[in-house]
C-alpha cells in the first residue's frame, strides 16, 4: 500500500512497516488498521515525520507511531523513539511543548444513577473551584520562588507534604510523581516566572476535567484490582505543565538550534533539532524537562484534591462516603532513561513518548505493587462526547514498542478546521443530547474540541488491544466536562 508515495508493508492487520531507505537508520512502524489508513492517514503529513524521526542518531529498532498519530512539531503526535544513551540524542520535538501532559483517573463510591439529578450543581462547583482557561491562576496561592523550586524538584510530593493529597496518591502515580535529578538552574527566568501562579490550574485547549461513568467492563480481574464497577462515577483530569513547560521547550529549541553545527547532524527536518544525550546541552534539557514534568504531576495532584473537595461540597457528603481514590496517573509527553531489550541485550535507552502512554507489563518493578499481577493501567481519554478507556500494559508492549501505547483519540481536524465545522451550530446543545453537560470559558474551545474534530477512540484502542500491546479493561462515558 502507498500513501503520499510512501510504501507501507503489512506486518499484520494492525501493524504496517515503512522499509528503511535513504538516510533512515531504522525502519518506521505504524500501528493502525487498513480502515484508519484510508480514513485518517491519507492526508496527514505525520507519516513523513515517522520517516524523519528514523534519521535520528542512535535510534534503536524502529521509529514508531501509535494509531492516534497526527502531525506534530518534529515528531508526530503518537510517536515513540528510543535512542542509545551513549551514541544517541535527545530531541525536544520528541517530547513536545506541553511537557508531561498527562491523565489521572480517580475512583469514587458514587453511582451515576444516584447523582444524575445533581449533575448541574456538581459541574457548577467544579467549574468555580478549578481555575480554567488561558493564563488561569489562583488555585492555591502565588508561589514564592522557593516554593516553586521545591515543586520543580519534588513533583507531587510537594502537594502531599502540604496537605493536598495522600501517600497513596504518590504510590499510584507514574515515577511516584517525581523525576529525580531535576536541577532548577537549567530553567530560564521566564520559565520560572510563568509557573509562579499556575499550580493547580487546568489551562485551555484539549485540557479538561470530566466526570465519567463506567459503562462496560471487559476484564473483571483487572477491574477489581483497580476498584472499578459498572455504573461507578470516576473523575478524569487531563492537563500538563502549563506555561512553564511550554517555555522550557521553547527555550531549548532555540538553544539547540544555535548549537546544531557543533554536533554536525544532518537531519531532514529542522524541527528535529537535538543534542547528544551525554552532552552538556542534552543533559541540561533533560534536567529542565524533569523540572517541568514534576510541575505537571504536582499540578494534577492539586487539581485532584480540589476536585475531591468540590464533590464533597456539592453533594454534601463526607470523605468516607465519597471514598475518593487515585487509580493511576500517566504522562503522555516525556523522555525517560529506561532499560529495554535491544536485539537480545538489555540496554539503557532514552525513550521519547510524544502523545504516547507508558504501558509496562505485569511483574514490572516500575509499577505499583497492587498492579503487578495485571500490568500498569493505561488511561486513554477520547473526545468529550463519546467515551474513554482504561487498559493495561503487556509483555508484548515491552517487546515491540518500548513499553508504550496510544494516548487518546488523535485529531482529525485542526483547531481552525474544527471552528469552521462548528460555525453556526449549538454545540452545547449537541453535547447535551449526547448526555454530556459542559462548562467552558468560551464557545471557541468547545468548537475546537468537539467529537467531530477527533478520531473515534474505540478504533484507536482496538488497534492496540488486537495487537496485544495494551489490553482493554473498561469503557467510560463522560457526562460532565469543564474546559478552559
Amino acid at each position: 500500500m502507498k500513501i503520499k508515495g510512501i510504501e507501507l508493508e503489512k506486518v499484520h492487520d494492525y501493524l504496517w512497516e515503512i522499509p528503511k531507505h535513504g538516510g533512515m537508520n531504522v525502519p518506521g512502524r505504524i500501528y493502525t488498521s487498513k480502515k484508519m489508513i484510508e480514513e485518517t492517514l491519507q492526508n496527514d503529513e505525520a507519516i513523513k515525520q515517522v520517516i524523519n524521526v528514523a534519521h535520528l542518531p542512535g535510534i534503536q529498532k524502529y521509529s514508531l507511531a501509535m494509531p492516534d498519530i497526527h502531525w506534530g512539531y518534529g515528531f508526530p503526535i503518537g510517536g515513540v523513539a528510543a535512542t542509545d544513551i551513549n551514541e544517541g540524542v535527545i530531541s525536544p520535538g520528541g517530547v513536545g511543548y506541553d511537557i508531561n501532559c498527562g491523565v489521572r483517573i480517580a475512583s469514587t463510591s458514587l453511582k451515576f444513577e444516584e447523582i444524575k439529578n445533581r449533575i448541574p450543581k456538581i459541574l457548577e462547583t467544579l467549574f468555580k473551584k478549578v481555575p480554567t482557561g488561558v493564563g488561569s491562576s489562583g488555585a492555591i496561592h502565588k508561589l514564592t520562588t522557593k516554593e516553586l523550586k521545591n515543586i520543580l524538584v519534588k513533583g507531587s510530593h510537594w502537594a502531599v507534604e502540604n496537605g493536598l493529597g495522600t501517600e497513596g496518591d504518590i504510590e499510584q502515580t507514574e515515577e511516584s510523581g517525581q523525576m529525580k535529578d531535576a536541577d532548577t538552574s537549567t530553567l530560564s527566568g521566564r520559565a520560572l516566572e510563568r509557573g509562579m501562579d499556575q499550580a493547580g490550574t487546568l489551562g485551555s485547549g484539549n485540557h479538561f476535567l470530566e466526570l465519567d461513568v463506567v459503562e462496560e467492563i471487559y476484564d473483571n480481574t483487572s477491574a477489581e484490582a483497580m476498584g472499578l464497577f459498572n455504573g461507578q462515577v470516576l473523575v478524569m483530569i487531563h492537563t500538563g505543565s502549563r506555561g512553564l513547560g511550554y517555555q522550557v521547550c521553547d527555550d531549548y529549541l532555540k538553544i539547540l538550534h544555535n548549537t546544531e553545527k557543533k554536533f554536525g547532524f544532518n537531519l531532514p527536518d529542522k524541527q528535529l533539532t537535538c543534542a547528544p544525550i551525554n552532552s552538556e546541552e542534552g543533559q541540561n534539557y533533560l534536567s529542565a524537562m524533569k523540572c517541568a514534568a514534576n510541575f505537571a504531576w504536582n499540578n494534577r495532584q492539586v487539581i485532584m484534591f480540589i476536585s475531591k473537595k468540590a464533590l464533597m461540597e456539592s453533594l454534601n457528603i463526607s470523605e468516607t462516603e465519597l471514598n475518593f481514590k487515585l487509580i493511576y496517573d500517566v504522562c503522555h509527553n516525556i523522555a525517560k532513561i529506561e532499560e529495554h531489550n535491544i536485539d537480545g541485550k538489555i540496554k539503557k535507552v532514552c525513550v521519547h513518548r510524544k502523545g504516547a502512554t507508558r504501558a509496562f507489563p505485569p511483574k514490572n518493578n516500575n509499577i505499583p505493587d497492587k498492579y503487578k499481577k495485571i500490568g500498569q493501567p493505561v488511561l486513554i481519554p477520547g473526545d468529550m462526547g463519546r467515551y474513554s478507556y482504561i487498559a493495561v500494559g503487556s509483555d508484548k508492549a515491552m517487546e515491540e514498542t518500548f513499553g508504550s501505547s496510544c494516548h487518546g483519540a488523535g485529531r482529525l481536524q485542526s483547531r481552525h478546521q474544527a471552528l469552521k465545522t462548528g460555525k453556526g451550530r449549538n454545540l452545547i446543545d449537541e453535547l447535551k443530547k449526547r448526555g454530556v453537560l459542559i462548562m467552558a470559558k468560551g464557545n471557541k474551545t468547545i468548537a475546537e474540541e468537539m467529537p467531530f474534530a477527533y478520531k473515534d477512540v474505540s478504533d484507536v484502542v482496538n488497534v492496540m488491544h488486537n495487537s496485544g500491546i495494551s489490553l482493554k479493561v473498561a469503557k467510560l462515558k463522560p457526562f460532565a466536562v469543564i474546559k478552559g
